[in-house]
């Protein structure tokens, strides 16, 4: 217990001040936590300081960290899908439909293109060729929702047209990730006693079948009758008591709970005062506590010494610009489709092209499931972090920011 609490306080104040540093520079705070978890793992600290690397970090020391990172992960995407507004998923159309749909197919098709090339040479032996496009197919064309949203509140951009627009693809972009994720791990088998393909698929249906046509509309029920009184602690002691039974009857099934997590957020009632007060109960111990446990849990597995040699970095430029071609360029194609001009097309291009966070998870689920190899997750890690990188510099050289939230608040107050 004693270790464990010594972890937990080095890995909180390594974030803390990571996450400062990277605000300083402009970067949003999520950047500086990874990285953070990176210099406390094997690449910076076990290499230049290895004893004490293995002292603070053993490994048999770190089923802990995986099991409290979970439950961190499984709030997390509750919170991440009970703030999915509806009303801009019905408003938005258009340019969103369009922007979702380019920007989620076509870097999804240049990875499975991929997918043969990569697997010969980084896939763990074993691995299916179906199982393993899916997922390098999910890890090329997710985008991260909540890091997408935290850039355009810093920069006020969140109810600008531009902003909205780029939250509903997000949206919608990581919805169908998680679905296709289902599936993935759906055709992995699950041990000696694997059970099969189809009875898996049968049970996600009913599942799904639940939550659609059960648990949503009952909680519709519970918001009509309840909506005047604030979210009480035994209204959200149950609302969390179903995320964990979601997230528990996913993994019955076979498929990772981070995705049960995530349907109860959609299915939780659209009453804005409830999802206020989940989003402020929970920031705290879940930003500011256990996803840092995540950051390092991910550092302790990035290993920057593997990608040693000019021809494993040429590969790694190579997953870069399948990510930034198919990410970027879908977006831009879509836009630039739907009468948008260049400087808003490659600004929505950019802010879908933001993976971070949300990429993280599913690479560590990848590499949790032995799809990815130590050296391919290195290479996805950097991918993920250079993408997220990028968005602040090219929206600051676009000048897209908070003029346009300006401008934005401006012609709201002339129309009303």
């Amino acid at each position: 217990m004693t270790l464990l609490i010594v972890q937990m306080t080095v890995v909180l104040l390594t974030c803390l001040v990571c996450g400062w540093i990277a605000r300083k520079l402009g970067q949003a705070r999520v950047i500086g936590e990874i990285s953070g978890g990176i210099l406390i793992g094997p690449s910076v600290l076990g290499r230049f300081a290895p004893h004490a690397s293995s002292r603070l970090f053993p490994p048999d020391s770190l089923g802990a960290f995986e099991i409290l990172s979970t439950v961190g992960l499984i709030l997390f995407l509750f919170v991440i899908g009970s703030q999915l507004d509806y009303e801009h998923l019905r408003k938005q159309k258009g340019t969103a439909t369009l922007c979702s749909l380019t920007s989620m197919i076509l870097p999804f098709g240049l990875a499975v293109a991929a997918a043969p090339m990569l697997r010969d040479r980084f896939a763990p032996s074993g691995v299916g060729r179906v199982p393993f496009a899916l997922f390098l197919g999910i890890s090329m064309s997710i985008t991260a929702f909540p890091v997408l949203v935290r850039i355009l509140e810093e920069r006020g951009m969140q109810t600008t047209p531009l902003g909205i627009t780029a939250i509903v693809c997000a949206a919608v972009d990581d919805v169908s990730a998680w679905l296709l994720l289902a599936v993935a791990m759906a055709l992995l088998p699950s041990g000696a006693r694997a059970t099969p393909v189809f009875v898996r698929f049968l049970w996600l249906g009913v599942y799904l079948s639940v939550m659609f046509l059960v648990i949503r509309p009952l909680g519709g029920w519970l918001s009509r009758r309840h909506a005047s009184i604030t979210l009480s602690y035994e209204l959200m002691g149950v609302m969390l008591a179903v995320a964990f039974a979601s997230a528990a009857a996913t993994d019955a099934i076979g498929v990772h709970p981070l995705f049960g997590a995530f349907l109860a957020g959609l299915c939780f009632p659209r009453v804005r005062y409830w999802q206020e007060a989940l989003r402020t109960r929970l920031d705290t111990v879940v930003s500011r506590i256990l996803l840092p446990l995540f950051f390092a849990l991910t550092g302790l597995r990035t290993r920057l010494d593997l990608l040693s040699g000019g021809r494993v970095w040429l590969w790694t430029g190579f997953v870069l610009l399948l990510a930034v071609v198919g990410k970027m360029g879908g977006a831009v194609v879509a836009a630039r489709w739907t009468g948008h001009g260049w400087r808003s097309a490659v600004a929505l291009g950019a802010l879908v092209n933001t993976r971070g966070l949300v990429e993280l998870i599913v690479l560590n689920i990848a590499y949790s499931a032995h799809v990815f190899s130590p050296t391919l997750f290195t290479m996805m890690v950097v991918m993920a972090l250079v993408t997220t990188m990028m968005t602040v510099p090219i929206l600051n050289w676009l000048k897209i920011g908070t003029m346009e939230a300006k401008g934005h608040t401006r012609s709201q107050a002339r129309a009303a």
